[in-house]
């Protein structure tokens, strides 16, 4: 660890691109010897950074990954993955997760995960985005033109900061919502949304980027979620259109396959929807705080602070009258 500052600290006149790139692959590193799921290495040599790659990098080469057309969660959508991206399986997406990324396991909940063709996980520059469902019933949206982001954006930071509070009580770094990265925009034919937002975790040098997208459904809404640096805010903003096109539930599953006499509708609308209101059932997004913070990476850590938020502004109401 020392060493690595040490050699920091004198390499001010470098390349600041190579700097960077040793120091999330030492963070990435951290995280990786600190998850429980490999003791092995850490028993055999603990601190020693080539044994810490070479694992990572079995782990990397052991993953499927797929292309074209994938059916999600038996039926329920499919995704014409786009010719940029690759497709790993739920299975796959936890090893990512918690084995390269160094978060806790997730209790199977992820569909599975969209990563660059040109970046593998162990790339420093890696990202991807993570695929989830979430069956809380049908997303009413007839509020989208009454919402007023910039008045949610305020609640949201002054969530934040509450939640940032006890997080540091916690022992964890504090979270700052910045602000939109992307302001939040909903195509009300394709009941498509997305927004992104620039966060910024204790003393971090650099902002993390929380890039979202929700695909409202008969029952419930696909969660899709990109973290990386405000770097790839280009890139992710890039791949958006794609994914917002390939990505869709299939007949029987979709928005206009409601049925109000049989069908339970969400306790929630659009508001919390950005606001995070999703992720108040704790769980899978709960316990991506501490190796994904170590390792700047990943998934939906950017929103796990927002739950303090919705409990105080959205709790308990039913959002469609936001």
């Amino acid at each position: 660890m020392q060493g690595l500052a040490d050699w920091l600290s004198g390499a001010a006149h470098y390349n600041p691109a190579i700097i960077r790139l040793m120091l999330r692959l030492h963070l990435l590193l951290a995280a990786f010897l600190a998850c429980a799921g490999i003791s092995t290495l850490r028993a055999e040599n603990p601190q020693t950074p080539e044994a810490g790659m070479l694992a990572l990098q079995k782990l990397a080469d052991g993953l499927h990954y797929k292309q074209g057309e994938v059916t999600l969660k038996g039926g329920l959508a499919k995704i014409n993955v786009p010719a940029e991206f690759r497709y790993l399986d739920g299975a796959d997406t936890e090893t990512v997760l918690s084995k390269i990324w160094g978060n806790p396991p997730s209790g199977g909940r992820t569909l599975g995960m969209l990563v660059p063709v040109e970046a593998g996980p162990i790339d420093p520059e890696s990202w991807g985005i993570i695929i989830t469902y979430d069956e809380d019933g049908y997303v009413k949206d007839d509020d989208a033109a009454k919402l007023d982001y910039n008045d949610l954006l305020k609640k949201m930071k002054a969530g934040t900061a509450e939640a940032s509070k006890e997080r540091e009580k916690q022992g964890y770094p504090s979270i700052e919502l910045v602000g939109w990265a992307t302001p939040p925009r909903y195509d009300a034919a394709a009941k498509k949304m997305y927004w992104a937002k620039e966060l910024h975790f204790g003393d971090s040098p650099e902002h993390t980027l929380n890039y979202n997208i929700r695909i409202l459904g008969r029952r419930g809404v696909l969660v899709l979620n990109a973290v990386g640096t405000m770097e790839q805010l280009a890139s992710i903003e890039k791949a958006a259109p794609s994914i917002l096109a390939t990505v869709n539930f299939q007949d029987g599953h979709r928005y206009a396959d409601f049925d109000s006499k049989t069908d339970k509708v969400a306790t929630y609308g659009l508001a919390a929807l950005v606001a995070g209101g999703l992720l108040a059932k704790g769980g899978f997004f709960k316990l991506l705080i501490a190796g994904a913070l170590a390792a700047k990476k990943f998934v939906i850590i950017g929103v796990v602070a927002l739950v303090a938020a919705i409990k105080k502004f959205f709790g308990g109401k039913n959002e469609g009258a936001a």
